[in-house]
């Protein structure tokens, strides 16, 4: 049985924030606000890889209202989600995210996003993919505003052939 999901993720750009995406530090002025380190990359994976087994989304397994969260790594919550979807019987087939931002160029921290992403599902090797884009200056990425990212995933049941 195969399994699909979609996700989605955006946050706000503010001063005094650290940028991660993908678990990389980005050389930026700005970060993202948010509960945890706010990575729209991870948050949108997780969201589509529980969305395929109609798990709910990830403020319903990471509630900003617990503490426990703020600040987190982003990356131990994705291999939290991970493991529950193993315990579901489901293997990752493969993963392709898009990260829509204005700025930074994202070009020179990608294989290291996919990387951290790969490892912390332990994937191998081409089942991740990360690109990004720009809205050429239109709507609120484009206005630097905020970043966003969107994630496809596919599940199967068993083992990866």
């Amino acid at each position: 049985m195969i399994r699909v999901g979609i996700g989605y993720d955006v946050h706000r750009l503010v001063e005094s924030r650290a940028l991660i995406l993908g678990g990389v530090k980005i050389e930026h002025p700005l970060g993202l606000l948010g509960h945890s380190d706010a990575d729209v990359l991870v948050h949108a994976i997780m969201d589509a890889l529980l969305g395929a087994l109609a798990l709910g989304d990830i403020g319903q397994h990471f509630p900003d209202t617990d503490a426990a969260y703020k600040d987190c790594d982003s990356l131990m919550l994705l291999k939290k989600v991970g493991q529950l979807i193993a315990q579901k019987g489901y293997r990752i087939s493969n993963i392709d995210s898009t990260i829509i931002a204005q700025v930074p160029k994202l070009k020179p921290y990608m294989e290291t996003m996919i990387e951290n992403i790969s490892r912390t599902l332990d994937l191998s090797g081409g089942r991740v993919s990360v690109k990004a884009t720009t809205e050429e200056g239109l709507g609120f990425t484009g206005s630097e505003l905020g970043i966003a990212a969107n994630a496809v995933v596919s599940l199967v049941k068993g083992e990866i052939i």
